[in-house]
């Protein structure tokens, strides 16, 4: 009998139609990308794999660094995230790093629902302290806007975690520029949103997240609608 097709076939097929058509776009293109990278964007997305970093945004390989995990999460212990992080900003000295979490998104739909999904829960515990940090306001949300309230309360906890580490604080000190920004990617439209907390050095921290804390609450206040 003849072997049975293996399922990942399609996927080195596609690859090579791939490989073909960009090159054919961009003539010299893997030779080029073989000797540096130069990104100026750092993107901490969520591992899902309805948001591909590199084509929502509409950038080749090679200009965006990315970094995933479940529920775009950073913390100051993560030496995995903290790494990247480093790497992106003393080496490749990207100018933008973006936290960007998404509609629907399921980490923050458990934590929401309190469903128990084995070793994830640990890393969700990071989301948990995040509602548990505006469990009040999080009450006070209609139930069907909930989970995205959660999601954008999220993004900007992860976005400040960025701002505090000591990768930004060094680089800020010195003069560098790095911006960091929180974003929302919509399941439903394929649209991001500007979370509206951009922030270029230690000063504006607690400012632009007050800023953006208050515009997240007054979306989703009872007397506003769904977008």
């Amino acid at each position: 009998n003849p072997p049975m097709p293996d399922a990942t076939d399609d996927l080195f097929a596609n690859n090579r139609r791939w490989a073909a058509d960009t090159e054919q776009r961009f003539p010299g293109f893997f030779t080029k990308l073989m000797e540096q990278q130069s990104p100026q964007y750092l993107w901490i997305g969520c591992a899902d794999s309805r948001v591909p970093a590199n084509q929502l945004i509409g950038l080749l390989p090679g200009d965006v660094f990315v970094h995933r995990n479940v529920a775009n999460v950073v913390t100051h212990s993560d030496l995995n995230a903290l790494s990247v992080i480093q790497f992106a900003v003393d080496a490749l000295q990207v100018q933008h790093i973006m936290v960007v979490g998404h509609s629907r998104c399921g980490g923050v739909r458990a934590v929401l629902e309190n469903t128990r999904l084995g070793l994830a829960d640990n890393w969700l515990q990071h989301v948990r302290d995040v509602r548990n940090l505006h469990q009040v306001f999080l009450d006070g949300v209609e139930e069907s806007r909930r989970s995205d309230a959660l999601v954008e309360l999220n993004v900007l906890e992860q976005a400040r975690n960025v701002c505090h580490t000591t990768v930004v604080q060094d680089a800020w000190q010195r003069g560098q520029r790095v911006v960091v920004h929180g974003w929302v990617y919509g399941l439903h439209n394929g649209l991001l949103e500007d979370m509206k907390m951009s922030v270029s050095n230690a000063d504006q921290v607690g400012a632009a997240y007050g800023t953006a804390l208050g515009g997240l609450k007054q979306r989703y206040s009872p007397s506003r609608p769904a977008l």
